[in-house]
């Protein structure tokens, strides 16, 4: 283990063996806490080259199982987001594409920081349940069309142990540990192909968009080198995506996309992911015509309903609703997603530590978009509150959120860049 920490201080590259040999042992709880951090420190500050990366990633997902989709029928291809204020395409996303013929294994996550995961979201809807066993992922997959699930503990141990390892020595900030953590699990759920959605802005992770290339530009690599046709768009994430923010809020925000009738920032980018995973798939059809005739809905429903979902009820509402209003009369010209992430986040919406609760019904809903008009006085969001001993640092998160000046401001574009 010196040896393998001392190459890699020294700026080298780590053998095959030497990489397979730490994944192994590093998953086993076989090596001192000290000489792993190390390594992970010196790979924070030398990072790996591609072949070092590749090799690295093979040996994560080797450390536990990889679904095995070879009797999915369909065409498979799946979507990964990093995560962002309002960012709930994956639920209308997954039965669009399924709608339009393929297949969409979408493995999930929970939420930790400003915002919920798609687990936490689903887990709005009664009776819904996260996990699956194979056989029925793969059930759904070729009766349905798709599934939201949550990974097993069999699926890319090494990244689980990892994940938490890097957390507390302060190694998150890496594009080799950020994109092996990605790919380990989408190359591991056996999709074929993959579209990532990597966002960019106030409200995302990357903040930087030469980072967030780097990272895209890294992923889409690692993909093809492991025969996963692999795209990326940049998408902005300055401001909030769609206008609900909490998990059962964006439940009910997806469904009005499905209907066809969802906010336009959010339905647009949901249609040009679905566009490109249908592109990377073969398939020859047109998203919005599955949202029209009403079978991308059907599609939802049937998803729901096959993991114990019951949809004769309403998705949970808060009954306490307070409102903020605006100081002026104006045009909105920011709308900050990184602050109406906080108060959501202060309301319940999102973690502290990974063992919290979230609230389901906590968040707030964005009533105005940049370039809209407004008058002072006018209701701009509307805090839905689940604990009231939470609502007063939730609204003072708040201010300054809307931006009003006397004249509107070009609108920001939501797709930036594509990396193939």
């Amino acid at each position: 283990m010196i040896e393998i920490i001392v190459t890699k201080r020294d700026k080298k590259s780590l053998t095959k063996e030497q990489i397979e040999w730490f994944i192994d042992k590093f998953t086993k709880n076989e090596i001192p806490d000290e000489q792993a951090g190390a390594l992970l420190m010196a790979i924070f500050f030398n990072g790996l080259k591609e072949t070092e990366l590749d090799v690295w990633v093979k040996a994560m997902i080797d450390s536990g199982e990889r679904l095995d989709l070879s009797q999915v029928l369909k065409p498979t291809v799946d979507k990964h987001s990093t995560g962002g204020v309002g960012d709930k395409i994956s639920l209308p996303l997954v039965p669009i594409v399924a709608a339009c013929g393929a297949a969409v294994p979408q493995l999930g996550g929970r939420g930790l920081g400003t915002f919920g995961g798609t687990i936490d979201k689903m887990e709005s809807i009664t009776g819904w349940k996260a996990q699956l066993s194979n056989q029925d992922l793969i059930k759904q997959l070729n009766e349905i069309g798709g599934f939201i699930a949550q990974p097993g503990d069999k699926l890319v141990p090494a990244d689980r142990k990892m994940y938490s390892f890097r957390d507390v020595i302060g190694c998150v900030e890496s594009i080799p540990f950020l994109s092996s953590s990605i790919m380990s699990k989408k190359i591991a759920e056996g999709t074929a192909n993959l579209v990532l959605d990597v966002k960019v802005g106030r409200g995302a992770f990357m903040k930087d968009i030469s980072q967030a290339r780097e990272l895209a530009e890294t992923m889409v690599k690692i993909g093809n080198n492991a025969g996963v046709k692999t795209v990326a768009l940049l998408t902005q994430m300055n401001t909030p995506l769609g206008n609900a923010v909490g998990n059962a809020l964006e439940v009910s925000e997806s469904i009005q996309v499905l209907k066809g009738t969802g906010p336009k920032d959010l339905t647009e980018l949901t249609l040009t992911l679905a566009k490109e995973m249908l592109s990377l798939a073969g398939i020859e059809k047109n998203p919005q015509e599955v949202i029209d005739n009403g079978a991308a809905l059907n599609v939802w429903e049937q998803m729901v309903k096959a993991q114990g979902g019951d949809l004769t009820n309403q998705v949970p509402v808060a009954t306490d609703i307070r409102h903020f209003v605006a100081d002026k009369s104006g045009f909105v010209v920011d709308l900050d997603a990184l602050k109406v992430g906080l108060s959501a986040w202060h309301l319940g919406a999102g973690r502290s530590k990974k063992e919290d609760q979230v609230s389901k019904t906590a968040g707030i809903v964005c009533l105005v978009k940049e370039g809209d008009r407004v008058e002072a006085g006018q209701n701009i969001f509307e805090i839905h509150v689940d604990d009231p001993s939470r609502f007063q640092v939730a609204e003072q998160a708040l201010v300054g959120a809307a931006q009003i000046a006397p004249a509107p401001v070009e609108p920001r574009k939501l797709v930036l860049e594509r990396i193939v």
